[in-house]
C-alpha cells in the first residue's frame, strides 16, 4: 500500500475549509432607523464569497420582494444564497452585494403614498441606498449600481429606475405589476380607496407610477440610460401589462430584452429567472 504523504494529508484536512470558504452569506434581518418612515426598517443582505478576507470593493443588486412577502422573501423562496454562489463560481456572474429591503412593514409597497402620509420611495433613495452603501464595501457609482424584483417588487424596480436612470446601470422587472394601464383604471383604482381625492392629484399620480405613462413620456436623451431586461411568464396574471411595455418600449426606441418563458406568478418561475438577471446586471459591473 502506498504511504500517503503528510504534505497530502494536510490538503486533505484543509479542504472542507477551502470549501466553506467559497460561500457567500446572508443575513436575513438587520434594520436602520428611519426619519422619514419614523419606525426601523428591516433588510437583507448577501455578501459574496471572500467578502470578510478581502478588501475590496463590490457592486451592489437591489433586489425586491413581491407582495405578502418580506426581506426574507428572496433569502428563503428565492434561494439567493445558493443561486448566487453557484452562478459567481461558474463565472456567469461577478462577486457581487445583493440588498433585499422589506416593503412589507407596517404598510406595503415601494412608492410614496398619494396622502404623502408613507413615502418609501424617499425612504429606499434617501436613507436605505446611503446607508448600506457605507456600511458595506460598496462601489457607489451608477456603473456598479443595479436593481431587480418581481412582482409587487417588479414594479418598484420599474418606478425606481425610470424616477432614477442616474442611479441604475440596469434594471430587471420580474413579473411586474406596471401600475395603472390608463388614467381611467388609476382613477378608479385610486379613487375607491382615497374618496374625494382630487383628479388632478389622481392624473399626476398615474403619471408618475405607470410604466407606460413614463415609458411613453421618455425624453429621447434617456432612451438608453438603463439597460432592461424584462421578463414575465407565458400564464402569468400580468402578462398583458409586461408586453404593452414592451410594445410600449419597442415604439419608443428603448433598447431592451424581453423575455417570454413557460410558467406562471409563482417561485419556480422566480428563482429560474434569478441566474439570467444576475449574468446580466454582471456585464455592466464587467463593462459589457
Amino acid at each position: 500500500m502506498k504511504k500517503i504523504s503528510p504534505l497530502f494529508s494536510f490538503f486533505l484536512l484543509l479542504c472542507p475549509f477551502i470549501l466553506i470558504a467559497q460561500n457567500g452569506k446572508v443575513y436575513d434581518n438587520l434594520s436602520l432607523p428611519s426619519k422619514i418612515l419614523k419606525s426601523e426598517r428591516k433588510y437583507a443582505v448577501y455578501l459574496p464569497p471572500g467578502y470578510e478576507t478581502s478588501d475590496r470593493s463590490y457592486p451592489v443588486l437591489y433586489l425586491l420582494h413581491g407582495s405578502g412577502d418580506d426581506q426574507t422573501g428572496w433569502v428563503q423562496f428565492g434561494e439567493v444564497l445558493n443561486i448566487t454562489d453557484k452562478a459567481i463560481a461558474d463565472g456567469t456572474a461577478t462577486p457581487m452585494v445583493i440588498i433585499m429591503p422589506d416593503g412589507n412593514t407596517g404598510r406595503k409597497g415601494y412608492f410614496n403614498d398619494i396622502k404623502g402620509d408613507w413615502n418609501y420611495e424617499d425612504f429606499f433613495f434617501q436613507e436605505l441606498v446611503p446607508y448600506v452603501e457605507k456600511k458595506y464595501r460598496i462601489k457607489g457609482e451608477k456603473r456598479f449600481r443595479a436593481i431587480a424584483g418581481l412582482s409587487m417588487g417588479g414594479g418598484g424596480t420599474f418606478m425606481y429606475a425610470l424616477h432614477h436612470p442616474e442611479m441604475f446601470s440596469s434594471a430587471c422587472p420580474l413579473s411586474a405589476s406596471v401600475g395603472p394601464l390608463t388614467v381611467d383604471d388609476a382613477r378608479k383604482t385610486i379613487g375607491k380607496n382615497n374618496p374625494g381625492i382630487a383628479d388632478s392629484v389622481i392624473v399626476n399620480y398615474y403619471n408618475q407610477h405607470s410604466a407606460l405613462a413614463l415609458i411613453n413620456n421618455m425624453p429621447d436623451d434617456q432612451r438608453k440610460a438603463v439597460r432592461w431586461y424584462i421578463d414575465d411568464g407565458d400564464d402569468d396574471f400580468l402578462y398583458e401589462g409586461n408586453c404593452m411595455v414592451h410594445i410600449a418600449m419597442r415604439k419608443k426606441e428603448i433598447p431592451h430584452e424581453f423575455r417570454v418563458r413557460d410558467g406562471g406568478h409563482t417561485w419556480t418561475y422566480w428563482r429560474a429567472s434569478l441566474p439570467s438577471v444576475l449574468e446580466f446586471v454582471s456585464e455592466a459591473f464587467h463593462q459589457y
